[in-house]
């Protein structure tokens, strides 16, 4: 499943045209936490597509996976989904994202790992696989990969429209913090 641009060839009355800011090259790899699985997309060398990569268990190990994950795919950044409510404020979940993300950051040094807000990314890869015939059971296997697609395919739009890395920054932690 690839998923588009936003915008492009989503309202028929505009047509999709190139970016004009600059967007750095390289592979970025996405990340959609859960407490059950982990969502894992990757982008195209150029940073213009994201497509689901794979689904990983949460717990012991999965940061060893995602760290093997971002050296094969010579990943030049890790995004990490930042679950929010809906007027911004964070729970639980964004503490353990960020817990997370710390933890991940210092696997993967030196590669910069980033937070970026998550809202919605899990309601529109369901729709998004709903549409493409993926019934409730099938859905359920891959939705924390297709989110995380849609969370990396936000960030690319996001750095095209703005010219910069989209999302914080993330400071690194000590292998002991997970």
């Amino acid at each position: 499943m690839l998923l588009r641009p936003s915008g492009a060839g989503s309202c028929p009355a505009r047509a999709w045209t190139p970016w004009t800011l600059p967007v750095r090259q390289g592979v970025r790899l996405a990340v959609d936490v859960g407490s059950v699985r982990v969502g894992v997309a990757r982008s195209d060398p150029g940073g213009i597509l994201a497509s689901p990569l794979t689904v990983l268990a949460s717990g012991p190990g999965d940061l060893d996976e995602l760290a093997s994950l971002a050296v094969s795919a010579d990943a030049i950044e890790v995004i990490v989904g930042l679950p929010t409510s809906l007027s911004g404020r964070e729970g639980a979940a964004a503490a353990g994202a960020r817990d997370f993300a710390a933890a991940l950051a210092g696997r993967v040094a030196p590669v910069p790992v980033r937070l970026v807000d998550e809202r919605f990314t899990t309601t529109e890869a369901h729709h998004a696989l709903r549409r493409g015939g993926r019934d409730s059971r099938a859905r359920r296997r891959v939705v924390d990969a297709a989110a995380a697609a849609v969370l990396l395919q936000s960030a690319l739009d996001a750095e095209r429209a703005t010219g910069q890395p989209p999302g914080q920054l993330v400071t690194m932690r000590g292998e002991a913090d997970r």
